[in-house]
């Protein structure tokens, strides 16, 4: 049964409506309520609602349960035509229950030889009540609970079957259907966005939203009126995209407009991005980057964390003395397999939440993920095993600027490089199918539309990324590992400091894999690697930017996530924090470099080596010297120091310079925008 709470319109003392001096009101002629002695002069709302009346003596407030509730303030102090009453409401205004709406003189009705008695009551009470219970005759405070109206069943019922309001059955449809109502109802919204945090309602009225009771419902962080945009914002944190989808549910599509949804993020991306056009197309496109990210970063910290925990309890990393699992038993292989497969197929999973963001087809741009990562398509430049056999991959056609072209496609040779655990090129393959998706919808044929259309999409987009994106990134990555390895042989200190600083920039768009030969290459002639340890720091220090955020901020969901990438940087993951907390809040991501650019001046001012690719802190059995390995004895030590300081300096500067609490609110990631679009200009 629904109730409706009413406050005491002003402080004094609860009588009831059958000891008012007047028949109309002691007869419940005018409905159902209560009556007050008043000692106060300040008037409030009884309910929330909109100003129905507004006389001299009275006002009167419909809410959104259909009540009707009438406050008149004195017993025939109509005849002094409005003289003691001050009013800061007028017909039409929406009120919040509690809210001041005026002022009276008792002294002025007393003069007149006029009772002051107050009348508060539910004038269709007939109609919509089924009880109204005051809940104690006692003397109250302005804005103080005194009464509780429970609403007719077959009203409720009624309402029910005439509302557009759906539910979903989900585990939100409570929080959704709680909002709704704390905003006014379905019928004070116009429309309803969402960013990676908060609901953004375009309501009719956002006087009317109860912003107490809404903020007091679990799963709500807050509640922001942004007069700028026009906008009630509800913070929810992680859970919003699910939260918005219930909303739009039990609001119905009406609520739902795309164009304005676009309009309404680049007007709040407006005052706080760059007006540079290049930097603005980097944040657009790092924006959409974290945005198709966040549905996955969960996923991601699990998995990080698992393959952690499987490093520690094996083998593998030389933890004999907790040793239980066997590297080479299926177990091992099992477990391993489940912690690394949502980095493996990263692909799949971000071409399917990027084409949600980029509004092209999910089905259809994961499928290109698929394929980018199928075995058959790996294994054409791979050495690979056939009936027991190594089979070597194709010969290689040629360079172009350098980059081996090492298949053919149409008798066209090409460039294939991996891309297991990358992104950016599945980003682009879901901005491109857009596009593409479109065109071919005008122009083909309803009857063939269902097949041709994602069929050429697959085709032409896959075909597009194949022979344009993937050569495009391996020759800048190749560019960038010449840099890297002419750095190394020049000067080891600068080279830290640079490498240290920077080369998480180049995880954001996949660049690094061309770093991973250098190292390869280096453990292969020498056992060791200097540029591996210099690596390293880099994901010890984004993980410390992500401790400093869980350290700093007083928003849970925001706790939980840089915790969750916390633990899984330091088990040698970073796209969780990195993806989840750190690029999401530039700055973040840019003093957590300093502490790993700090981190890899002191590697390679003292030389350090590490002898495997296990990294982050999970990694320091890498930092031991094997036997007959060339390398200082203190190479262990170096590595504890030079990870304290990086952690040491990437927190201090995030906690004091790169994250505030206030960064939450403003909109950096997952707004629905085309940031390729940006990136052109256009």
């Amino acid at each position: 049964m629904t109730n409706t709470k009413i406050l005491a319109p002003l402080a004094g003392k609860l009588i009831p409506l059958i000891e008012v001096d007047d028949p109309i009101f002691s007869k419940k002629t005018m409905g159902d309520g209560f009556g007050l002695i008043p000692t106060g002069h300040d008037i409030v709302a009884p309910v929330a609602g909109e100003v129905i009346a507004l006389q001299g003596h009275a006002f009167g407030l419909h809410n959104s349960d259909g009540l009707d509730v009438l406050t008149h303030i004195g017993l025939e102090t109509v005849s002094l035509d409005g003289k003691p009453f001050s009013w800061t409401i007028k017909k039409g205004d929406h009120v919040r229950a509690g809210d001041k709406v005026g002022s009276v003189d008792l002294a002025q009705i007393t003069a007149a030889n006029l009772s002051t008695t107050t009348m508060v009551v539910v004038t269709n009470t007939a109609e919509r009540v089924d009880s109204l219970k005051v809940i104690d005759y006692k003397t109250v405070t302005a804005g103080e609970v005194v009464a509780d109206v429970a609403i007719k069943q077959e009203i409720i019922e009624t309402t029910k079957m005439s509302s557009s309001v759906k539910r979903s059955g989900n585990q939100y449809e409570g929080l959704a259907a709680d909002i709704i109502a704390g905003v006014g109802g379905a019928q004070n919204v116009d429309k309803v966005i969402h960013c990676i945090t908060r609901l953004r309602f375009y309501l009719k009225d956002h006087n009317i939203a109860d912003n107490q009771a809404i903020e007091s419902l679990d799963g709500i962080a807050g509640v922001n009126y942004a007069d700028s945009l026009g906008q009630y914002q509800v913070v929810i944190g992680p859970a919003v995209a699910d939260v918005y989808d219930e909303v739009i549910t039990q609001l119905g599509d009406n609520v739902v407009d795309n164009d304005a949804t676009d309009q309404a993020v680049a007007e709040t991306r407006g005052g706080n991005g760059s007006k540079n056009p290049i930097v603005h197309a980097f944040q657009a496109i790092i924006g959409t980057i974290t945005g198709s990210m966040m549905p996955i970063i969960g996923l991601l910290a699990a998995g990080g964390m698992l393959n952690g925990f499987l490093s520690l309890v094996s083998n593998q990393a030389s933890f004999s003395a907790i040793y239980f699992i066997n590297p080479a038993s299926s177990t091992f292989t099992i477990l391993q397999s489940m912690a690394m497969a949502p980095f493996y197929f990263l692909p799949i999973l971000v071409g399917f939440s990027a084409a949600q963001q980029l509004k092209s087809d999910p089905f259809v741009v994961a499928a290109i993920g698929a394929f980018l990562v199928k075995p058959e398509f790996i294994n054409l430049t791979n050495a690979h095993v056939v009936n027991n056999e190594i089979v070597q991959p194709g010969k290689i056609m040629g360079t172009l600027f350098g980059v081996s072209l090492n298949s053919s496609f149409f008798g066209l040779p090409i460039n294939i490089p991996s891309y297991a655990y990358s992104i950016f090129p599945i980003i682009f393959a879901a901005w491109l199918a857009r596009p593409v998706g479109n065109w071919l919808k005008k122009k083909l044929p309803l009857v063939l539309r269902s097949i041709f259309q994602p069929l050429l999409t697959l085709v032409v987009v896959a075909s597009v990324v194949l022979i344009l994106v993937g050569p495009a990134i391996t020759l800048t990555s190749q560019g960038i590992s010449t840099v890297i390895n002419w750095l190394l042989h020049l000067n080891y200190p600068l080279s830290g400091l640079i490498i240290g600083g920077l080369y998480q920039a180049l995880v954001i768009f996949g660049l690094h894999w061309m770093v991973v030969p250098l190292i390869a290459n280096e453990i292969a002639q020498t056992g060791h690697s200097t540029l591996n340890a210099i690596v390293n720091f880099t994901m010890i220090a984004q993980g410390a930017g992500a401790l400093a955020v869980w350290a700093k901020t007083k928003i849970p969901s925001l706790k939980g996530l840089a915790g969750a990438g916390f633990l899984s940087a330091m088990a040698g993951i970073t796209e969780p924090a990195m993806y989840g907390i750190n690029l999401k809040y530039g700055r973040v991501f840019w003093m957590a470099n300093i502490g790993g650019a700090v981190g890899g001046f002191i590697a390679g001012l003292f030389n350090l080596n590490m002898y495997g690719f296990t990294g982050s802190l999970i990694g320091f059995p890498s930092f031991a010297v094997p036997k007959g390995q060339v390398g200082a004895g203190n190479n262990m030590l170096i590595f504890w120091i030079a990870s304290a300081a990086t952690i040491i300096v990437s927190f201090a500067m995030v906690y004091f310079f790169g994250f505030k609490d206030s960064d939450a609110s403003e909109i950096k990631t997952v707004e629905k925008r085309n940031a390729f679009k940006d990136a052109a200009g256009k």
